[in-house]
């Protein structure tokens, strides 16, 4: 095995059972000392036992994401233990799915409460620890829901794309103090997934097969600012793209040639990957100069 996590400390977020107890173990077979952090203290602790059984380190920690104290409180009896962390996996979560019309916004709410609050909290916490130490591995887990949408499952969808927004600026910001920030998008047969799979599906999406792309993030080697996707043993990678569009320039009737050029404006040939946000107003401003300086 060449991915040596030995010395690295991991938190992992709703390791209780499914893809996060999957996360914990696969973590702790290359060495890192695992933080099992569950709402459920009695799982978290049986996942505990399992890495110690086979001579890991792990400890235990009964807490909810959206506990912003307890967060807090359990990262400082970490580093109390342990003296740094190295790896956060946001791993828990929660599901309430319901169409648009019949949902109600307060299960709206806590679904962002826990995902992507419960993400950034947790990420807060361990922010500048890493910094200090110039080293982190942080990993969000977003969904192919976020990312391509999901019928039923909208504040679902808010919450995990709005993880990947999350990702793509702290990226930006860890960078220079060796803080690596990453996307997962897994799809596994967990708690949260029996009823939306039929036992057929399910059957080839067991949690630890995407465990390897967990690994990989928290590695040395491990991208910045990637979204990976994992399930069945099979990865792969998304993208938020810019296509090249069309310059239309000023006047009355541009929202009209716009309407009928829609299909050209969502040309993907020549499409980038923008570096930063800032890309869309320099390539926006220099097609206008170029324009300007052939009219």
């Amino acid at each position: 095995m060449g991915i040596d996590l030995s010395g690295r400390v991991a938190i992992v977020t709703g390791a209780g059972a499914g893809l996060g107890a999957a996360h914990a173990l696969a973590l702790a077979a290359r060495g890192a000392r695992v933080v099992a952090a569950d709402m459920n203290g009695e799982a978290a602790a049986a996942v505990c036992a399992q890495i110690e059984a086979t001579g890991g380190q792990a400890m235990a920690a009964a807490v909810s994401v959206t506990d912003r104290v307890g967060v807090q409180v359990m990262c400082e009896a970490v580093m109390a233990r342990w003296g740094r962390i190295d790896i956060l996996v946001n791993n828990a979560g929660i599901l309430r799915d319901r169409t648009f019309a019949k949902m109600d916004l307060d299960d709206f709410q806590l679904v962002l409460d826990v995902h992507l609050m419960g993400s950034v909290n947790c990420t807060k916490a361990v922010w500048e620890i890493m910094r200090a130490q110039n080293h982190g591995r942080i990993i969000f887990t977003t969904s192919s829901s976020g990312l391509y949408g999901s019928f039923g499952q909208a504040n679902y969808s808010a919450a995990k794309m709005g993880l990947v927004g999350l990702m793509q600026t702290l990226a930006l910001e860890g960078e220079r103090y060796g803080v690596r920030v990453n996307c997962l998008a897994p799809s596994a047969a967990t708690g949260m997934t029996n009823d939306l799979y039929s036992p057929e599906m399910l059957a080839g999406l067991d949690a630890s097969l995407v465990s390897p792309a967990v690994v990989v993030l928290a590695s040395e080697e491990a991208p910045n600012r990637t979204v990976l996707l994992a399930g069945a043993g099979s990865f792969e990678q998304a993208h938020v793209t810019m296509t090249q569009g069309v310059f239309l320039g000023d006047g009355e009737v541009v929202a009209d040639v716009l309407l009928g050029r829609l299909d050209d404006v969502a040309r993907r040939d020549g499409e980038v990957v923008p570096a930063r946000g800032e890309e869309q107003y320099r390539h926006e401003m220099g097609v206008r100069a170029s324009q300007e300086a052939t009219a």
